[in-house]
């Protein structure tokens, strides 16, 4: 029983993930961790300022 109730919890948790993700990419978000993905002046560019690519 106890087995039961810990997968649903993880069903619960991963469906709320999917929801949130399709909801955000159906907004245009692109990048949906990053907490300034509205306001990124590199949006359009496909990148994101806060990204440090190793230079």
């Amino acid at each position: 029983m106890a087995d039961l109730i810990v997968i649903l919890i993880l069903l619960i948790i991963i469906g709320a993930a999917i929801v949130f993700i399709v909801r955000e990419k159906k907004r245009g978000v692109k990048c949906i961790g990053c907490p300034a993905a509205g306001q990124c002046a590199r949006k359009s560019c496909g990148g994101c300022s806060g990204q440090n690519d190793g230079r």
